[in-house]
């Protein structure tokens, strides 16, 4: 007779319990992990691998870092949740310390990211009514084509990816979508309806889209834009905030302060749902009690684990670590894709890459490609059919890099689909 518990341990196991009891809104890669560490994951069956991931740059300081799995352990046992409905000891030193590291006057913490977007619209939206004075229910917001902003009615409203749209309806109105990296559309808009926009909604670098990096000077420009026609300039630094892409936020490559930050992903290391949306008092000062809240957010668990989440990636140079590493990962990348025909291109900034499939977007080959590397021992996942997105945890170091990047030139020369 079987052990139970032996059985348990198998992979398929737990696939065939998901498959069953879960909803099936992911096509997950065939991996059951249980331990991380670092840069580091484990299967149920004890097999390592490098995780070319990181949960979609929420663990950008590593799997169960000591720093940040102490503060988590010590205010879990010390108080978790309190409401806003009274002060905690926490908030206000969480607060005083995101505010001076990104420069803002103001923080209003949530927890999802996709929560913090939401905020940051009806933060623009108020603002515009009440400080642009733009006649109500009037009040628009520009976004770009291929966004990907979260996955609320309002958000998925705005979004031109039929997966995430169709059959959703009906939808949120009050948002103008322009191409992205496109400065002469931004301002035909803005010319055109100025006066009614409240708000520019943009990620600094598409990451879900497949890592598309705009032209130097477009954030830039878009601000200068913005400012020009008095409308506010939202950054979603979800993904590509906290050191991702080799500095503390991807905007501070074009010097460029956003009106309105979104974070969240590593704000907690992963650890635990944090988000945050920064401004200054002229746009938050918009927000009076009772508009808006939420009962988790600002609790003081999240507080100290986002308190030691940021102090890891100052302590330990991350922005700086993710810079080196990913230009010598796009150097090294670039002399695999002189040697074959299945790569046709890498492109990225800091630890936040793309290696481009030379096949259509509906091909098994990216999948495929992602199968064979994780039979090599590195975990990675495609987006859009034929880009493979890759960002390693921040604390991987340049022999790990190494070690990675001769899993890829093996994998990627040896493929076979």
């Amino acid at each position: 007779m079987s052990n139970p518990q032996t059985e348990k341990r198998n992979s398929q196991y737990f696939i065939d319990l998901e498959n069953k009891y879960g909803a099936h809104n992911y096509h997950p890669l065939p991996v059951v992990l249980e331990r991380g560490e670092g840069v580091y994951v484990w299967d149920v069956e004890g097999k390592r691998y490098f995780d070319f991931l990181s949960a979609y740059s929420a663990v950008n300081q590593g799997h169960s870092h000591p720093k940040i799995v102490s503060a988590l352990t010590h205010q879990a046992q010390t108080l978790a949740l309190t409401s806003r409905a009274f002060y905690n000891s926490l908030l206000g030193q969480y607060e005083e310390k995101i505010t001076k590291l990104f420069g803002f006057d103001k923080v209003l913490p949530m927890n999802s990211g996709a929560e913090a977007v939401e905020t940051a619209l009806k933060l623009a939206r108020k603002w515009g009514y009440e400080v642009k004075k733009i006649q109500g229910n009037q009040a628009k917001i520009i976004v770009c084509e291929n966004n990907f902003h979260g996955r609320t009615t309002t958000i998925i409203s705005f979004s031109n990816d039929p997966d995430a749209h169709d059959n959703f309806g009906p939808y949120t109105q009050g948002f103008v979508r322009i191409p992205y990296n496109d400065i002469s559309e931004l301002e035909l808009v803005l010319k055109s309806e100025g006066s009614n926009i409240a708000a520019f909604l943009v990620e600094p670098i598409q990451g879900e889209a497949g890592v598309f990096v705009p032209d130097s000077g477009y954030l830039s420009s878009a601000k200068e834009l913005c400012d020009k026609y008095n409308v506010l300039f939202i950054a979603d630094e979800v993904q590509t905030g906290i050191a991702r892409t080799g500095k503390l936020l991807a905007c501070h490559h074009e010097k460029v302060h956003p009106d309105i930050l979104i974070l969240g992903k590593a704000l907690s290391g992963g650890m635990y749902p944090v988000s945050a949306v920064l401004a200054n008092n002229n746009v938050m000062d918009v927000i009076h009690p009772g508009q808006h809240g939420s009962t988790f957010g600002g609790n003081p668990l999240a507080c100290a684990v986002a308190i030691a989440a940021l102090e890891v990636v100052i302590e330990e140079n991350l922005a700086e670590r993710a810079e080196h590493l990913g230009t010598m990962f796009r150097q090294e990348m670039q002399k695999i894709i002189e040697q074959t025909d299945l790569i046709h291109g890498v492109r990225g900034k800091g630890l936040l890459n793309a290696i481009l499939i030379n096949d259509s977007q509906d091909s098994p080959t990216a999948w495929n490609l992602c199968l064979q590397l994780k039979e090599k021992g590195l975990l990675a996942k495609p987006t859009h059919g034929n880009i493979i997105r890759l960002a390693p945890p921040l604390v991987m170091n340049e022999e790990q890099m190494l070690e990675c990047l001769t899993i890829l030139k093996e994998t990627i020369l040896e493929f076979k689909s």
